[in-house]
C-alpha cells in the first residue's frame, strides 16, 4: 500500500516520502480502515511517539497522520460494535501506524460510526481539533453557560472549533488572533476579539477559562487574566507560570467515541463546521508538509463520497 512515513529523526526533512509498506495487520479489537481521508498535525515528527512504540523500540518507517475518514474492510479478533463496510472516523493511536495511507489498523473504541450526510473530508478534520477542543473546555476548565473565556488562535483548527463549542455553551467568548482572524472569529461566535499584533492582551480583563494554543509568552501573560477559581488550560506546552488563585493545566488529547459523536451530531445540525483550508491527494504531503495554512489540511486517499 502508499503511504508517507518518516525514516530518521535527524535527517533533513525526517526523511519523509511516499513509500510502499505492507499491508497493516489486524490485532485484537482492532479494525482496518479503508482510508479516504485523513489529517495530521505538523508537529509530529517531534513527538517521541512517532519514532518508538510503548515499549520503547524503534518502529520507522513511521507512518504519519492520526484523523482518519474512511471504511472498515477487516475485523480484528474479538472486534464488536463496527461492521465490514461501515463508513467511520476518529482518532488512531499515537504509537502506532496513523492515517496517511492507503489503509490503517484502528482500535474499533477509537472510532465512530460516520453519518451518510457528512462527507470524508469534514469527518478527518473533525477529530483532533474538535475532541482537543471539547476536552479543552468541557473536560478540564468545566466551562459553563454564563461564564467567560480567552480563547487564542482562533483563526486556527482548534481554536475555531473551540469558539463554536464555547458558543454552544452559552459562554461570552474572547478570541486572540491575527487581523485577519477578526472577522472569522466574530462570524463564529466570538463576542470581543484581540489582535496580538497590535491590541494589548491585558485588556481581555479577567477571565473564567484561558484555553491555550500557543505557548510560550502569551501563555505565561495570561496566567494573570485568570479570575480567582478560574482555569487556564493549555496544549501547547506545560505552564511554568501559574494563575495566582487558580489552576493550569497541560493535557494531550485522547480518542473518545461518544464525544467525536456529540461533535459529528453538531455538524449535521449546522452548529459546528471544523475549519478546512487545503485539501491535497496523497502524492503532495512531502512537498506541502510544511505549508503553513490557517486551518486544517485534509490528505484524500480515494474519490470523495
Amino acid at each position: 500500500m502508499r503511504a508517507i512515513s518518516v525514516r530518521d529523526r535527524e535527517a533533513d526533512g525526517y526523511g519523509l516520502s511516499l513509500t510502499e509498506l505492507p499491508y497493516p495487520h489486524a490485532a485484537e479489537n482492532d479494525v482496518i480502515v479503508e482510508v479516504h481521508a485523513a489529517g495530521f498535525i505538523r508537529t509530529e515528527p517531534d513527538w517521541p511517539a512517532t519514532w518508538t512504540d510503548r515499549a520503547g523500540r524503534d518502529r520507522t518507517p513511521s507512518v504519519i497522520g492520526h484523523e482518519v475518514s474512511g471504511v472498515v474492510v477487516e475485523l480484528g479478533f474479538g472486534t464488536t460494535g463496527l461492521t465490514v463496510g461501515q463508513r467511520v472516523f476518529g482518532l488512531t493511536d499515537w504509537a502506532r501506524n496513523g492515517s496517511l495511507a492507503e489503509y490503517t489498523a484502528v482500535e474499533a473504541r477509537n472510532l465512530a460510526p460516520l453519518p451518510a450526510d457528512i462527507d470524508h473530508v469534514t469527518a478527518a478534520a473533525l477529530p483532533m481539533p474538535g475532541l482537543t477542543a471539547w476536552q479543552a473546555l468541557f473536560d478540564h476548565a468545566h466551562l459553563q453557560a454564563g461564564q467567560s473565556v480567552l480563547i487564542h488562535g482562533v483563526g486556527g483548527s482548534v481554536g475555531s472549533v473551540a469558539v463554536q463549542l464555547a458558543r454552544e455553551a452559552g459562554a461570552h467568548i474572547i478570541g486572540t488572533g491575527r487581523a485577519a482572524d477578526r472577522d472569522l472569529a466574530s462570524s463564529l461566535g466570538a463576542q470581543d476579539f484581540l489582535d496580538l499584533d497590535s491590541d494589548r492582551l491585558e485588556d481581555a480583563g479577567e477571565v473564567d477559562v484561558v484555553f491555550d494554543v500557543i505557548g510560550g509568552e502569551i501563555r505565561d501573560r495570561s496566567t494573570a487574566l485568570v479570575r480567582p477559581g478560574g482555569t487556564l488550560v493549555s496544549v501547547a506546552e506545560p505552564p511554568t507560570v501559574h494563575p495566582r488563585n487558580g489552576r493550569s493545566i497541560f493535557f494531550v488529547v485522547e480518542p473518545d467515541r461518544e464525544q467525536i459523536a456529540q461533535l459529528a451530531a453538531r455538524v449535521r445540525d449546522g452548529s459546528l463546521t471544523p475549519l478546512v483550508t487545503t485539501v491535497r491527494e496523497l502524492d503532495a504531503v512531502p512537498a506541502t508538509f510544511a505549508e503553513r495554512t490557517r486551518g486544517k489540511t485534509i490528505i484524500t486517499m480515494k474519490p470523495l463520497h
